[in-house]
C-alpha cells in the first residue's frame, strides 16, 4: 500500500483516493480579456479498487467541459464558492486513467498579475503567476496541496512579441510564432507550477544558470547575481548534488509581491534587489537553498510550513559562510533575531508555534517570519548540541531519503530524534523540542550570535544619541547589513533636527536598498519625522507606490496605521498604489489599512 497523504485543511482534493501523476497544459494568453482559456489534462492513479471520483481544487474557473482521453464527456460539479478555498470540482471518472479539463481563468485570478505597459520597465504587457500557498488552483484545476506532485509539460500561444517561461525546461529566444512548450520533468507540488510572458531577454552567467530580465534591466541583473554559479557549487558541496538541471532566474517588475518564489529551475525575483553593488543576493542563496528544502523535499501542509521556510534560512546563512566567511553570516543572523524578535510581540502566541495551526484561515494570513527565523534559529540550537559535522551529514541523508517527497512535524521529529538526537546523546528535554516546536515565543536556550561590526555600528549610534558630531561618525567600511542595524537602532527620541540631519547626510530616504529604505522609513514614522518633513513623506509614497514586495511595504503600513494621523495617510497612499500590487500584497495591506 502506497503511502497515504496527510489530511489537507486548505484543499478539497482526495488524493488517497484518486491523485493526479503528471499535467498536460495547453493554454492561450489573452492580455486584452486578461484570461487563460484552454484545457488541462491529466494523468490519474487510482489508490483504492473502488476510487472512482476524482477532485480538483479551482476557484473561478470557467469549466466548460470534462472528457476522457478520448473526449466522451464525463459527469462533473463544481462545488459552492468559498472566497479563500474556491469551489471542488469533481468528476466521475470511473476507471479512467486520463481525463481532460477545459476551462478559462477568470480575470480576478488571484495567482495571476496581468501588468499594463506602463507597468513594465520595456512599456509592454506582462503577466506572471504566484502559486504559492493556495493560488495555483485560480489559474490551474488542481489537487493543489503541497503534498501531491505531479509532473507538467504545457504548450502555449502568447503574443508573437513576447517570450512565455515556466518552472521547467525553458527557450532562451522568442519563438517565430508565438507558441512555446515547456517541461517539467521532476515531480513538482502545484505551488511550485509558475507562468511568465513578457518582453524578456535571456543572458548565461554560468554553465548552468542565467537571468532573464525585460532589456533595460537584463545586463544589471546579469551583473548583479554573478556569485550564483559559486553558490550552487557551495550548496552542492553542504548537502549534495543539485537535481534540478539549471537554475535560471527571472527578474519581474517591481510588483512582484515577494523577494523572491523558489519556482523550479527558475526562481522568480523582485527587482529591488537590484541594489548595484550586490549587497542584497543573499536573497538568491534563500532561493537557491530551496532547491533542496522545500523543492526536493516539501512540506506536507502549510501547518508545517517552518519544514521549508526554517531550514532553507539555515541553509541559506550556510552557504552565505562558505561564500563570504562567518564575519559577514554573523550580520545575517543577528538580523535574523531582531526580526524574530519583532515577530514574537507581533503574532498571537499560537502562531508563534513552529508547528502552526492554521486551520480554516487562508494560510497566507499565517505569520510571517516565525516560521523562517524561529525555524533555523531551531536548527542551529541542534547544530551547536550535535556538532556541525554530524548535523550536515544528518541533513545530506534527510534531502537525500526524503527526495521527492513531503514531510510533516511529526515524521520529521521522529526522524530527527531516531537518526541525530538519540545517536548523539542529545535528550529531547536537554534540547527543549517540546517548547520549541508546540510553545509559544523562543526558549531560553536559543543561541546567540556575536557580531564585531555590530558592535562598531552600536558604538557609533551611542555616540550619535549623546549629541556627537555626526561628521566624525566612522561609516567609512559599512556593508548593508551594518546599515540596516544602524537605523534600526537609532533612538525614536532623537528628534527631527537630528534625523534631518542623519538623512541629509546619508540619503536614506532615497536609498535603493530595500532593506535600509524600509528600516528608515519605518523609524521615520514611528518617530513622527515622516509627518513633519515634506521629502520624507513623499519619500514614504514614492516608496509604497512604486514597490509591491508584501514583507517591506506591510512593514511600513504597519507603522502607519499605529497612529490616527498616519493610518490617514496610509489610506491615501494606499488609493493610489492599490492597484499596482498583486493580490497576496492586496490582502496583506487591506487587513492593515481596513479594506480597500
Amino acid at each position: 500500500m502506497p503511502r497515504s497523504f496527510t489530511a489537507d485543511p486548505h484543499s478539497h482534493a482526495r488524493p488517497n483516493e484518486v491523485v493526479v501523476r503528471h499535467v498536460a497544459l495547453d493554454l492561450s494568453v489573452d492580455f486584452a480579456a486578461r484570461r487563460l482559456a484552454g484545457s488541462a489534462s491529466f494523468d490519474l492513479e487510482h489508490r483504492t479498487p473502488d476510487a472512482t471520483e476524482l477532485v480538483l481544487d479551482t476557484w473561478q474557473l470557467a469549466v466548460s467541459a470534462v472528457t476522457d482521453a478520448d473526449g466522451a464527456d464525463l459527469p462533473y460539479t463544481l462545488g459552492e464558492h468559498d472566497p479563500v478555498f474556491g469551489s471542488a470540482l469533481t468528476v466521475e471518472v470511473g476507471a479512467a486513467s486520463r481525463v481532460v479539463v477545459h476551462y478559462a481563468t477568470s480575470p480576478e485570478a488571484r495567482a495571476v498579475q496581468w501588468l499594463e505597459p506602463e507597468q513594465t520597465a520595456s512599456g509592454k504587457p506582462f503577466l506572471f503567476t504566484q502559486s504559492q500557498p493556495i493560488l495555483a488552483r485560480s489559474w490551474i484545476p488542481c489537487q493543489d496541496s503541497p503534498a501531491v506532485r505531479v509532473t507538467y509539460d504545457a504548450f502555449l500561444t502568447v503574443p508573437v512579441d513576447l517570450l512565455a517561461l515556466m518552472s521547467a525546461e525553458n527557450p532562451t529566444v522568442r519563438s517565430a510564432d508565438g507558441t512555446y512548450r515547456c517541461s517539467m520533468p521532476q515531480p513538482v507540488p502545484s505551488y511550485l507550477i509558475a507562468l511568465a510572458v513578457g518582453d524578456l531577454e535571456f543572458r548565461e552567467i554560468g554553465s548552468r544558470s542565467g537571468v532573464y530580465a525585460e532589456p533595460t534591466v537584463v545586463e544589471g541583473a546579469a551583473w548583479e547575481f554573478a556569485d550564483t554559479e559559486q553558490m550552487i557549487e557551495a550548496a552542492e558541496r553542504l548537502y549534495g548534488p543539485y537535481r534540478w538541471g539549471r537554475y535560471d532566474i527571472l527578474v519581474l517588475p517591481p510588483s512582484f509581491p515577494y523577494g523572491g518564489m523558489e519556482n523550479p529551475r527558475l526562481t522568480f525575483a523582485t527587482p529591488t534587489v537590484l541594489a548595484g553593488d550586490r549587497s542584497l543576493v543573499t536573497l538568491i542563496a534563500h532561493e537557491l537553498a530551496h532547491s533542496w528544502s522545500g523543492n526536493l523535499v516539501t512540506n506536507s501542509t502549510w501547518n508545517d510550513i517552518w519544514l521549508n521556510e526554517g531550514f532553507t534560512v539555515y541553509f541559506e546563512t550556510r552557504i552565505d559562510e562558505e561564500l563570504y566567511g562567518a564575519d559577514y553570516t554573523s550580520m545575517l543572523l543577528r538580523l535574523g533575531r531582531q526580526d524574530l524578535a519583532r515577530a514574537v510581540v507581533d503574532e498571537s502566541p499560537r502562531d508563534t508555534w513552529l508547528e502552526l495551526d492554521l486551520g480554516g484561515r487562508d494560510p497566507d494570513e499565517g505569520p510571517s517570519k516565525i516560521p523562517y527565523e524561529k525555524g533555523s534559529l531551531f536548527l542551529r540550537l541542534i547544530e551547536s548540541k550535535v556538532g556541525r559535522e554530524r548535523m550536515d551529514d544528518f541533513l545530506r541523508d534527510y534531502f537525500d531519503r526524503f527526495a521527492f517527497e513531503s514531510m510533516d512535524t511529526a515524521t520529521f521529529l521522529d526522524h530527527l530524534t531516531s537518526v541525530l538526537l538519540e545517536p548523539a546523546g542529545v535528550s529531547a528535554d536537554e534540547l527543549q523540542l517540546e517548547a520549541w516546536v508546540h510553545g509559544p515565543g523562543v526558549p531560553d536556550n536559543a543561541p546567540e550570535f556575536d557580531s564585531d561590526a555590530f558592535d562598531r555600528v552600536d558604538e557609533q549610534v551611542a555616540s550619535l544619541a549623546a549629541g556627537g558630531d555626526l561628521a566624525a561618525l566612522e561609516t567609512g567600511e559599512w556593508v548593508s547589513q551594518q546599515w540596516v542595524h544602524f537605523v534600526r537602532a537609532l533612538p525614536l527620541d532623537v528628534g527631527h533636527d537630528r534625523l534631518a540631519a542623519v538623512d541629509a547626510r546619508f540619503g536614506f530616504s532615497a536609498s535603493g536598498n530595500i532593506e535600509i529604505a524600509t528600516a528608515w522609513l519605518e523609524l521615520a514614522v514611528a518617530s513622527g519625522h515622516a509627518f513633519e518633513d515634506a521629502e520624507v513623506d513623499a519619500a514614504l509614497a514614492g516608496f509604497l507606490t512604486r514597490h509591491g514586495r508584501a514583507l517591506y511595504v506591510r512593514r511600513v503600513y504597519e507603522k502607519l496605521a499605529a497612529s490616527e494621523r498616519g493610518l490617514v495617510r496610509a489610506r491615501e497612499i494606499y488609493t493610489t498604489a492599490r492597484s499596482s500590487y498583486h493580490s497576496v500584497t492586496q490582502s496583506v495591506v487591506d487587513r492593515i489599512v481596513g479594506g480597500a
